[in-house]
């Protein structure tokens, strides 16, 4: 619709940089997965790096970190030349735009790989129960750790987890379950009246399972699972995807699975 081309992967992921290369890509989609090895690859290679050119990666990285953070700048004429062209020649060398879903992100692999590409990551939230559609960050914010503002296609608003001590009235910014309604929300699960009973509250709300805050200027953090949690003795919560995406940062975990037992 928009006369751009879509480019396939081989269908190994372990290639992807490869195919990157011979596509060049303006726009590249991915996931919190993908950009930690991603980041992870560029980080070995710094570390990797001695002398001179060790010192002029660190400046390099440096003076982009505080441009980003300061101004939201995502280039320079010098450094990008000298340094992050290399970096971003991993994508193909032609990305423009970058976003990222499905699971949360750590800030700092954000911000890395924003000044690496020089160009900007937006964040997207939203489920398979609501056609993807939830919130999604402008490419002018600067500021990450959030998912952005909810969509024009539904609404918006926080239940109360008091077990979890999570409420809307929570000071200085309002906590609780992400509840959302609107037309982009399903009807329900195919032949399961009882899963999709569960799914929504007596008025309607779609009930995500996560836990979020809200900024005053309606920006949406994702904190927490209220399902897919463990307790444990005593007492205290868990939730096994934060830590399972800590671990896979690690150049020796290829996949993580954190398991959970009460006693």
């Amino acid at each position: 619709m928009l006369g751009a081309r879509i480019g396939y992967y081989q269908g190994d992921p372990l290639k992807i940089v490869e195919d990157c290369a011979l596509l060049q890509p303006a726009l590249f989609p991915s996931v919190p997965r993908l950009y930690n090895r991603i980041y992870g690859k560029i980080k070995a290679g710094i570390d990797a790096a001695t002398g001179c050119k060790k010192w002029l990666v660190d400046r390099a990285i440096a003076a982009k970190l505080t441009a980003l953070q300061d101004g939201g700048h995502l280039t320079n004429g010098c450094y990008d030349q000298l340094v992050f062209s290399k970096m971003a020649a991993l994508l193909g060398g032609k990305v423009k735009l970058m976003s990222t879903g499905s699971a949360p992100i750590d800030k700092t692999v954000l911000d890395f790989l924003k000044i690496c590409f020089s160009c900007p990551i937006i964040e997207g939230y939203g489920l398979t129960e609501t056609a993807t559609g939830g919130a999604c960050t402008s490419i002018e914010d600067r500021v990450t750790g959030h998912v952005g503002g909810p969509s024009e296609a539904l609404k918006l608003r926080l239940k109360d987890l008091p077990e979890m001590q999570y409420l809307s009235s929570d000071k200085p910014y309002p906590r609780g379950e992400i509840c959302m309604k609107g037309p982009c929300i399903f009807k329900g699960y195919y032949k399961r009246e009882d899963k999709t009973a569960e799914a929504f509250d007596a008025e309607g709300w779609f009930l995500t399972g996560d836990v979020g805050l809200i900024y005053p200027n309606g920006s949406v953090k994702i904190i927490d699972r209220s399902k897919n949690i463990f307790k444990l003795s005593q007492g205290e919560y868990i939730a096994p995807e934060k830590l399972e995406n800590i671990f896979v940062l690690s150049p020796y975990v290829a996949q993580s699975m954190v398991y959970g037992h009460s006693l």
